[in-house]
């Protein structure tokens, strides 16, 4: 049997009786006895007792893990459905996805993972309905399950829901941008069962953890509003500084923290006086985000326009600023030297790192996949050591110091994306446009970070943690391992999602193949090789198109393979539909 060896080796079953021959009678009597005990011995030693042998195991075995979830929101073009997908976290694959409203804006979960809920301000669209939809995640299970079925929670005509929070098993409170107010959806009904006036363009909420008071943050009129959960009476309305966006809440419910961009100042609320109890400078005019880190009771603060995060103790009555980390600091080695925008913070539960989300706009891009003839976008993610508050370095990346968060999807070398204009964030927000252009957050087990990023259509799944069995290699974390891509959207460019062109022939030089065809391709477009008869080994292949000689009757890509000459060959390369625009993350259980 493998790994086990019988120990037959030194069996005797047989002796010489004529050993004994000569041999003097006492002596040959003792020794007679002598010889049957050991042979006694020796047969019980043959009989089904194995020894293990230790057989070396020279592969890294998979790292393994808990079930955990992580779900993702996109949105698709207009007038049709985004999409909520589940990715399962140790396994990093899609597990389930389903269709959300028209234009999903936010996404919240129960406190016991039970439930999802996505806003979708469809009412941007003439005719188009504004709603919430609730769907059960799929389980940890052997064979594929799915999304639960969705349930539909209507709101009015006009409402445009744009944010959902929270503490709470029996109800979810939603942010209604359009008509000013705050709705709360009984879970156990699954009705709206009531609706609280608030101030001018609700954007975000902030429920304490104990229940007792949701804060609603209204960019249009510079206010924050303090509602009862209970029935949604008014509590207090408390004046804070130009365009609140963001609110998180301490973990004790004694404080609530507020962003506002317009003049990028942090706004410290007391939860039992609703009073202002400081308000201190995040950058100026920008700041966009905030994350509330309970672990290490900090709080993380995003300026995009200042390229910085403000990181602040908050154990105190008052945030106390720890530190400003600048990502154009430390010159050629900076986590972005010519300056970005970073818009999201995620941090890991178990204190060691927290990472920093962030692009770069190039009017002409840097990277010839894409091409200096078009404008691009530079997604990254920057890692930091949660105690020094220094930048880990990523190793075996474009973009060095920071991580690339294109992957084996794109094309070899590839770190950026074309712009899409659909992305774009716009100030002050409103529903018809994108808040995060990317956006991060962690694994509930810290054992994984992602990223959406709208301009690729994908998620970046990072690998966080090290595995305590391996040996040797693959054992480094922040790591890419690959872009799970969102689903297809619709199609209604016909440039972008017309028919197959036809391929007459086709070369390869320094890993670059040319296909003569007649098309209309742009720069950074994917299509799809098939038809070949000669190139099967291109049939199937889902490659991007290179700016490099691009014209109306051949296209270029990149391919990994020995250059080939000109060969004729019959075949179609046919445009890939786009996929839908990532917008969201949340962490489930």
């Amino acid at each position: 049997m493998p790994g086990n060896r019988y120990n037959n080796r030194f069996c005797l079953h047989s002796f010489d009786h004529n050993f004994f021959l000569g041999v003097p009678m006492s002596f040959r009597r003792v020794g007679w006895v002598a010889a049957v005990a050991l042979a006694t011995l020796l047969e019980l030693s043959c009989g089904q007792v194995y020894r293990p042998v230790v057989i070396p195991v020279d592969i890294v075995p998979p790292n393994p893990g808990s079930f955990h979830e992580v779900f993702g929101i996109a949105t698709n073009l207009s007038f049709n459905f985004g999409t909520a997908m589940q990715i399962d976290v140790s396994g990093d694959s899609n597990i389930g996805q389903a269709n959300m409203g028209i234009n999903p804006t936010h996404a919240a979960i129960l406190p016991n993972n039970s439930r999802v809920f996505v806003a979708s301000a469809g009412s941007i669209f003439p005719g188009e309905a504004d709603s919430v939809i609730a769907f059960t995640p799929a389980s940890d299970s052997s064979s594929a399950t799915g999304l639960g079925s969705p349930t539909t929670f209507s709101l009015p005509a006009g409402s445009q829901p744009v944010f959902l929070n929270t503490t709470q098993l029996s109800a979810v409170f939603v942010a209604n941008y359009g008509t000013n107010s705050v709705s709360t959806l009984n879970t156990a009904t699954n009705t709206v069962t009531m609706t609280g006036a608030v101030g001018a363009q609700p954007v975000a909420l902030a429920e304490t953890p104990d229940a007792q008071n949701l804060y609603v943050v209204n960019q249009g009129s510079n206010t924050v509003t303090d509602l009862s959960p209970n029935d949604l009476a008014p509590l207090a309305t408390i004046t804070v500084g130009n365009t609140p966006v963001w609110a998180v809440s301490r973990s004790d419910s004694k404080r609530i923290y507020v962003v506002t961009q317009g003049d990028g100042q942090l706004y410290t609320i007391r939860t039992d006086a609703n009073t202002v109890l400081s308000n201190q400078s995040v950058g100026g005019p920008g700041a966009n985000f905030a994350l509330y880190d309970k672990g290490l009771n900090r709080l993380y603060v995003t300026n995009p326009n200042t390229s910085s995060v403000y990181v602040f103790d908050v154990t105190g009555d008052s945030p106390a600023l720890i530190t400003t980390l600048d990502l154009t600091a430390g010159g050629v080695n900076a986590p972005c030297p010519t300056g970005c925008s970073p818009v999201s913070v995620a941090a890991l539960a178990d204190g060691s790192r927290f990472y920093v989300a962030s692009y770069q706009n190039a009017a002409s891009c840097p990277d010839p996949v894409v091409g200096a003839t078009s404008a691009c976008i530079i997604p990254r993610l920057t890692v930091y050591d949660a105690l020094s508050l220094t930048v880990k370095p990523a190793t075996a990346t474009l973009l060095a110091p920071s991580l690339s968060l294109l992957g084996v999807q794109f094309a070899p070398g590839q770190y950026a994306v074309p712009a899409v204009p659909a992305c774009a964030a716009v100030v002050p927000y409103t529903p018809s446009s994108t808040r995060f252009r990317v956006f991060t957050t962690a694994a509930a087990d810290s054992s994984h970070v992602y990223v959406s990023v709208c301009d690729a259509g994908s998620i970046a799944d990072i690998n966080a943690s090290t595995s305590t069995i391996s040996s040797g290699g693959n054992n480094t974390p922040d790591t890419l391992i690959t872009d799970l891509g969102a689903p297809f959207a619709a199609c209604t460019n016909f440039s972008l999602c017309g028919p197959a062109n036809p391929i007459t022939s086709f070369s390869i030089t320094s890993n670059v193949v040319t296909f003569q065809s007649a098309n209309n391709f742009v720069a950074g477009q994917r299509v799809q090789v098939v038809g070949l008869t000669t190139g099967t080994y291109l049939n199937g292949l889902n490659l991007t198109v290179l700016p490099t000689g691009l014209s109306s009757s051949q296209f270029q890509c990149y391919f990994t393979s020995p250059d080939v000459p000109s060969t004729t060959d019959t075949g179609t390369a046919t445009p890939v539909p786009p996929l839908q625009d990532p917008a969201f993350l949340l962490t489930g259980s």
